[in-house]
């Protein structure tokens, strides 16, 4: 079943697409947080999203970058503002199309569709994992915090992969080596601590400090 973002914050629009969606079998989520568009974002995981230009304290230029920062989920724009140059700027930063309001909900649900269908039948879903702001794409390795994205090596990537899809849980020593085997590189104790110490680093210099703390004895977490 597929998920729809809706970043609209008209709430008799929102809730008209909703219905409309959930009608065809699509599951549908309005974003009610316009401060935490991107936590919204990554808790739901949408297949695909609607949003708006004029929005709550952010316009949905500024989401449309920060979601493609870290995802290439669909993007389709509705808006009365839609002048040519409206247009093209939203194309610009990033969305997949552009519906202009006011619009019928059959001709919405038919592009919704269509794009659902271009992008799905040839590529698989992305998870976008989310703690405490930092959003790590896991379909590109792709580690982003306030807007600026932070270089992983492939070690680290592995290892911030593992305690994230554990998050709040400890993740041993020998599940955090397990994991780096998994790229054909040598590991042992000592490589493992080297690759912690300078993932910590480098979320240290990005302003996540105490991202990942250690359970000693056991192995690592991040809560």
């Amino acid at each position: 079943m597929y998920r729809i973002l809706i970043i609209e914050d008209d709430r008799a629009i929102s809730d008209a697409i909703t219905t409309q969606l959930r009608a065809w079998d699509m599951t549908a989520r309005a974003v009610t947080d316009f401060r935490n568009v991107l936590g919204e974002f990554a808790s739901f995981e949408p297949h695909l999203i609607l949003l708006d230009i004029s929005l709550p304290f952010y316009n949905g230029y500024h989401w449309c970058q920060e979601i493609r920062r870290v995802s290439k989920v669909p993007i389709i724009f509705i808006s009365s503002a839609s002048d040519s140059m409206n247009i093209v700027m939203a194309m610009n930063m990033g969305a997949d199309d552009f519906i202009a309001k006011p619009f019928d909900l059959n001709v919405l649900l038919a592009k919704v569709q269509a794009l659902l269908r271009r992008t799905y039948d040839f590529a698989s879903n992305v998870t976008v994992l989310e703690h405490h702001g930092a959003m790590l794409n896991t379909g590109e390795g792709i580690l982003t915090y306030e807007g600026e994205t932070i270089p992983l090596s492939k070690n680290e990537y592995r290892i911030l992969l593992t305690l994230m899809q554990n998050k709040g849980k400890v993740v041993s020593r020998e599940k955090l080596m397990e994991a780096l085997w998994a790229t054909d590189s040598f590991v042992d104790e000592n490589t493992l601590s080297v690759n912690v110490n300078r993932l910590r680093k480098r979320l240290d210099a990005a302003g996540l400090m105490d991202f990942i703390a250690t359970q000693h004895g056991v192995g690592y977490i991040v809560k």
